[in-house]
């Protein structure tokens, strides 16, 4: 009898496009309110599409974005997808100290949980930022009550990673899982293989071909992960930036949306909740 698929856990950061890490040297953080906020528009597109090919999600959602459009936060629930957490206000947990953390991602947990009327058992540290030098995090993290981090990136990267953390789902601490994007292992070393900016840059048969060989090759479910201004081609373009910069953020975007509506007809995904807590020992192999 031939296997089930596997499901896999498709999330999305809710952010928007001013608030991104990369740009931060561009766009000052009290510049944020003044600035066109497109974020209403493309969840609900989102959304629409997610409700059109029947599919559930999980919502990494920011608490300053919550705070400006709680109407938003419950339409995501009020729709059965996961509400989760990424954080207040979109500062990478490397640049914080404990008590800092500890407050931002407490604010954020109480008021998406005020808002959506469900438990936030989930977090996404902006940028993938807990790595080897901040562990004291996933303290914080259990304290506050999550059950869940998506936050450590195994791979090596400019801004962020941490190659040698394992691949799939594991306990960090006693009550705590870490769910890492998906990697494929290749000549010793990880490849990104979970979204962002490296599923616009390749095609997406490659995209397809490495989720394939995590799911059939090593019966994993993968964990894949894109930002609502990623579809948003029309965005403001920012003045200044550098080549680099410009290259990671405005590349493919007419192309994001259509390369995820083939990803949500080849593969079956779910909430991350319902898969990753719902195991024996909430634990990939």
């Amino acid at each position: 009898m031939p296997r089930a698929p596997i499901t896999n856990a498709l999330t999305i950061d809710v952010e928007d496009y001013f608030q991104v890490s990369a740009l931060a040297p561009y766009i000052a953080r009290s510049e944020w309110d003044s600035r066109e906020c497109r974020i209403e528009r493309n969840v609900g597109h989102i959304l629409t599409m997610l409700d059109e090919c029947r599919t559930k999600a999980t919502f990494f959602t920011l608490g300053w974005i919550a705070e400006r459009y709680p109407q938003l936060v419950r339409r995501i629930a009020d729709a059965g997808h996961e509400v989760a957490s990424h954080g207040y206000g979109h500062q990478r947990a490397s640049d914080l100290d404990e008590n800092a953390f500890f407050a931002d991602i407490d604010a954020a947990k109480k008021l998406l949980e005020d808002l959506s009327g469900q438990q936030v058992k989930g977090y996404r540290a902006p940028s993938f930022s807990i790595g080897e030098k901040n562990q004291w995090a996933f303290d914080s993290l259990e304290r506050a009550g999550y059950l869940y981090s998506s936050s450590i990136y195994p791979i090596r990267h400019d801004h962020y990673g941490m190659p040698d953390a394992p691949r799939f789902a594991h306990k960090v601490r006693g009550g705590l899982l870490e769910v890492p994007p998906t990697t494929v292992c290749f000549f010793g070393r990880n490849w990104p293989a979970s979204g962002g900016g490296y599923f616009r840059l390749m095609p997406y048969a490659v995209s397809r071909w490495l989720l394939n060989r995590v799911n059939g090759g090593e019966g994993q479910p993968a964990i894949f992960f894109f930002h609502p201004w990623e579809i948003d081609y029309e965005q403001p373009r920012i003045p200044g930036i550098n080549l680099k910069t410009r290259f990671r953020h405005y590349l493919n975007l007419r192309r994001t949306e259509g390369r995820i509506r083939r990803l949500l007809e080849d593969f079956h995904w779910g909430r991350m909740d319902a898969i990753f807590l719902s195991r024996p020992d909430g634990e990939g192999g």
